[in-house]
């Protein structure tokens, strides 16, 4: 069952068009991201689909309700988590989570043992009744995870959620949203940090100028993009010899007994290959897989080598 569903999405600013019919289904329980650079509809799509703003065209249907119709029975089911955090800087740790216990109707004994539980999950207990002034970037956005969690939501929007934080701390947040789908939340992704996306990912979607220009996991995107290779390493230069003569369109260093072999990288390519080696009595020493990163396929389907971010 899909936790979002998204059919032929339009939204227009003025006469500029961001979303030109956009199709998506998340499955549940696992992470999606939707990947593209500044001013591709990113944000404008989790907006949609948060009920923040209304679409032009088309349906989306998240939890099981239709945001145009039922947009509160969708509220009561998500949370959103955007580029800014929503942390009262006045208040302490503490305060803003009983806050959003408060805004969600939560008892008194009920409030406090989801604030408790959410201090104790994001390691901000020691922090706890110290004032958000005071925390780093990395707590910040634990924090305001956590008072996204407050209300329990089955399908999670994680907008840029890691922007401007050190490695340390968003290898944190991985660990978090791991953790969250492994309880079967379900996590909308949007990210320029494209190892960000091949970290987490169960799927990705490539927006550029408004519509979905690839989508698949992060291998298959892989896979799509030239410049897969096989690298084999022999120990007699007679093996690397008998290769080359056996393999076409590959590439040989004879200093270093290597040979390079272009390959998908698929299963069924380097059985192949390894099939036809062995047939020749080819004995290689070591071999290796090279795919093209996601940097690669961002670049190939968008152009955008001035927009990607990395960490």
């Amino acid at each position: 069952m899909n936790a979002i569903e998204v059919t032929g999405l339009r939204r227009s600013y003025g006469d500029h068009e961001v979303l030109k019919g956009v199709d998506l289904a998340v499955p549940q329980g696992t992470v999606f991201s939707l990947l593209g650079a500044n001013g591709a509809g990113k944000t404008t799509m989790v907006k949609i689909l948060s009920t923040l703003i209304r679409a032009d065209g088309g349906t989306a249907v998240v939890a099981g309700h239709d945001v145009e119709r039922d947009p509160d029975a969708v509220r009561a089911d998500i949370g959103v988590t955007g580029q800014f955090s929503a942390v009262d800087n006045l208040m302490t740790g503490r305060e803003n989570l009983k806050l959003m216990a408060d805004l969600h109707h939560l008892g008194r004994e009920e409030g406090r043992r989801k604030v408790d539980g959410l201090l104790g999950q994001f390691d901000l207990v020691d922090a706890a009744d110290k004032p958000a002034s005071a925390y780093s970037g990395g707590m910040r956005r634990r924090l305001d995870l956590a008072m996204t969690l407050v209300g329990s939501p089955r399908v999670i929007f994680l907008d840029e959620p890691t922007t401007g934080l050190d490695p340390r701390s968003r290898r944190a947040m991985w660990q978090i949203v791991r953790q969250l789908v492994a309880s079967g939340v379900t996590i909308f992704l949007t990210t320029q940090y494209l190892e960000e996306a091949d970290e987490l990912a169960d799927r990705i979607a490539v927006l550029d100028q408004g519509r979905i220009v690839a989508e698949g996991t992060a291998d298959e995107l892989k896979r799509r993009i030239p410049g897969g290779h096989v690298l084999l390493q022999f120990t007699d230069p007679r093996h690397l010899e008998a290769a080359t003569g056996v393999v076409r369109g590959a590439s040989r260093d004879g200093e270093s007994l290597a040979l390079r072999v272009p390959n998908d990288g698929s299963v069924s390519a380097l059985k192949s290959l390894l099939d036809r080696l062995d047939e020749n009595s080819v004995i290689v020493d070591s071999f290796s897989t090279h795919t093209p990163d996601l940097d690669d396929v961002f670049l190939a389907l968008t152009g955008n080598s001035d927009k990607v971010a990395r960490p």
